[in-house]
């Protein structure tokens, strides 16, 4: 493969990602990510900030898509041109390759659509370069790189507590190549790492180990536990589907590549041990949960490089035509699908959804025909009707586990005695409204239609913030505020500003 072909791949998937960027409409998650930015701080709800601290940096200058989704929409080009960069010196006798090497980053079937802004952009581009970092290190024993990759995977720490997963795969490294330049890297990386730990420690010690009770405890209750028949084949049709260019070549039992080097063996057992590792930890965790894509993005470019640097000659050639062929594939067919009116998805279950992730301003501004204080019942609505009409929109109720950042911006001691439309995609069930007339001194519902789809308005006059206490946000600090005691703590917001006599512990 040339230089040329490289050039021209990147040039056209680079455009398409553009345009996709400026033409697709804000997802929830970026939304919900938004509102990090505007309230930067050293930490989150549910993740550390590092994305937070990006988009922060970002939305003073524009809060176009285009433009907050600009660092993921040159990931991949980026990764490219790292790999690009880095791989004559991994692999000199295999240094013609490295056009079809960053090809091979650059086209994978998610990198030629995923131009969504979220935690796992900083995660993916410091964990792939700690990993060519690292790899580079285990080649020349070079303890500069080992520095390098410790503050990558500091960086990925801040990104993503998936980091942990690439830490893992270094000490599995480490211990199997048994040399003292790898032991005193182990060192380095992981000392790289503790400040940003640290810092996590201390900013979740004062905010109810949030990032904690989400990712251990929250999202794991009893409807998400125990042995799992579909979970594991779900998760083989998402690598399937996310390595699908290289599948043929990864099914197949091809010999060892000739040409390697013996100073070259350490980059291959280390990129080895750096895509699988992980990637075989959560086919573990797939026997009892599902694994979503977004999950393996970090370690899937190891797993393609290690791919290019084992194929036999004669087999480069249609793999190259593979990358090409299926990036081909997904552009035409997302630019056929962007033809399609809206209205063509009203058989669909999300359509209610995507109406209001298209046409949130119009859907806020009928909405505010009756009270100035929109809500919603759901943090992706709450977070995509925020970012489109440019006003923070709280969430009314108990919610979810997830993305429960709203806790911490929204004080309901505030809104004693306000009116309140409570925005909804179904229709409040009896019960629903019995709830709501203890939060109000009266209520009413009616609904409008927008594209065919329908949305309910709760009018809710006079709130009532010490029944809403007692009946919602102590049944939140029963749900998911339960800090461990084992955990030191020197405070938590939802305890200190709701319930000051009855600390948030378990």
């Amino acid at each position: 493969m040339n230089a040329r072909v490289f050039a021209a791949a990147a040039l056209v998937l680079t455009l398409f990602r553009l345009w996709l960027a400026a033409a697709f409409p804000f997802t929830g998650d970026e939304a919900y990510f938004y509102w990090w930015g505007k309230f930067p701080d050293w930490g989150f709800y549910d993740h550390p900030p590092m994305v937070g601290w990006w988009l922060a940096a970002l939305i003073p200058l524009s809060e176009a898509p285009l433009w907050l989704r600009l660092p993921q929409v040159v990931l991949p080009l980026l990764l490219a041109l790292c790999v690009r960069s880095a791989w004559p010196r991994l692999f000199p006798s295999l240094a013609a390759r490295r056009e079809l090497a960053a090809l091979a980053v650059l086209a994978l079937p998610v990198s030629v659509w995923n131009v969504f802004i979220t935690t796992d952009t900083p995660l993916v581009l410091f964990a792939v370069c700690s990993g060519l970092a690292w790899a580079r290190a285990a080649q020349e024993d070079d303890k500069r790189w080992y520095l390098f990759a410790g503050l990558c995977l500091a960086g990925a720490v801040l990104s993503k507590y998936f980091a942990a997963l690439l830490g893992f795969a270094y000490l599995v490294d480490a211990l199997s190549r048994r040399t003292k330049g790898a032991a005193w890297g182990l060192l380095i990386v992981f000392a790289c790492t503790l400040p940003a730990l640290a810092l996590m420690a201390w900013w979740n010690a004062a905010h109810c180990w949030s990032n904690y009770l989400f990712n251990f405890v929250n999202r794991h209750d009893a409807a998400n536990t125990g042995l799992n028949a579909t979970t594991p084949l779900l998760y083989v049709a998402t690598l399937a589907y996310a390595l699908a260019p290289l599948l043929p070549w990864l099914l197949r039992r091809q010999p060892m590549q000739a040409g390697f080097a013996a100073r070259e063996k350490p980059v291959r057992d280390v990129l080895a041990r750096l895509g699988w590792i992980p990637l075989l930890l959560f086919a573990l965790l797939s026997l009892f949960k599902k694994i979503g894509l977004h999950w393996v993005l970090a370690f899937l470019p190891f797993v393609a490089l290690l791919t290019i640097a084992r194929l036999p000659e004669r087999l480069l050639r249609p793999l190259e035509l593979s990358l090409v062929g299926l990036a081909a594939a997904h552009v035409l067919l997302i630019v056929a699908a962007s033809q399609m009116p809206v209205e063509a998805w009203r058989r669909f279950t999300f359509y209610p959804s995507l109406v209001l992730t298209v046409d949130g301003q119009a859907i806020m501004q009928e909405a505010l025909k009756d009270a100035p204080l929109v809500a919603s019942d759901g943090y992706s609505n709450a977070a995509t009707l925020g970012y489109l009409n440019r006003r923070y929109v709280p969430v009314l109720g108990v919610g979810s586990g997830h993305a429960r950042h709203d806790d911490m911006l929204t004080d309901w001691r505030q809104m004693e005695g306000r009116d309140v439309v409570l925005l909804r995609k179904t229709e409040p069930s009896p019960q629903d409204i019995d709830r709501y007339r203890r939060w109000f001194a009266t209520v009413s519902v009616s609904y409008f239609e927008h594209r065919g789809a329908r949305f309910w308005r709760v009018i809710g006059r006079s709130f009532r913030y010490a029944a809403y206490r007692d009946d919602v946000l102590d049944e939140i600090r029963q749900r998911y505020y339960r800090v461990p005691a084992w955990l030191p703590m020197t405070s938590c917001y939802f305890c200190a500003r709701y319930f000051p006599a009855s600390p948030c512990r378990r």
